[in-house]
């Protein structure tokens, strides 16, 4: 049975499957696009984040009452308010191409996703290991690990953008697809912003 400080940890990870979910679904959505379905599936990622903001929300209702944490209290507040931020930035990618009436997806918008999976699922793994941070031998390198692919998605990001201006025919698309692309960055860029706040934790303990 887990100890009572076992409890955040274990909701740091409740939390990051639901972004893994997210991600797992906006790559389903972009590889196999369909515009006339995403209104739908728009509602399917929608439940996703909720119950994102859910996990959170009976977190913060938990150390609202507990004097005694396993880490500092703004470091379990920064922790979540970071994991549900790439939940919401995943959905972000969604309601823009909704906005934007985007009919096809771009190549390099589907690799983004990929290294957006990719990049949520090692953060669950960093987060499975966190809760052993003081002892971890691994912790460190699935930080790096993260590091690395945020780098991945820059430099995806930054050659779409620059094809989309350059070689883009419709310059209708050109606005939608820079701020499209730049919401699929943000969703890496908010994967890493969890992994500077484990760091954070280790070395304030070391």
């Amino acid at each position: 049975m887990a100890g009572k400080d076992d409890k955040y940890y274990e909701s740091f990870v409740e939390m990051v499957g639901y972004s893994c979910e997210a991600a797992q679904l906006l790559r389903q959505i972009l590889q196999s696009f369909k515009p006339e379905e995403l209104s739908e599936r728009m509602k399917e990622m929608h439940e996703i984040e909720h119950s994102g903001d859910i996990a959170r929300h009976v977190m913060t209702k938990r150390l609202a009452k507990e004097f005694i944490t396993p880490i500092e209290r703004e470091d379990i507040m920064d922790m979540a308010e970071s994991i549900d931020n790439v939940t919401d930035k995943i959905e972000d990618v969604l309601i823009r191409i909704y906005i934007f009436n985007i009919q096809e997806i771009r190549e390099d918008a589907k690799k983004m996703t990929d290294v957006i999976v990719k990049c949520c699922d090692s953060l669950k793994t960093a987060l499975e290991e966190f809760h052993n941070f003081r002892k971890s031998k691994t912790l460190h390198e699935k930080i790096i690990l993260i590091n690395q692919m945020e780098e991945e998605a820059d430099s995806i990001y930054v050659a779409a953008v620059r094809h989309v201006y350059v070689e883009e025919n419709d310059p209708i698309l050109v606005q939608p697809w820079y701020e499209t692309l730049q919401t699929l960055e943000d969703c890496c860029d908010a994967c890493e912003d969890v992994a500077d706040v484990i760091e954070s934790v280790m070395l304030k303990n070391s």
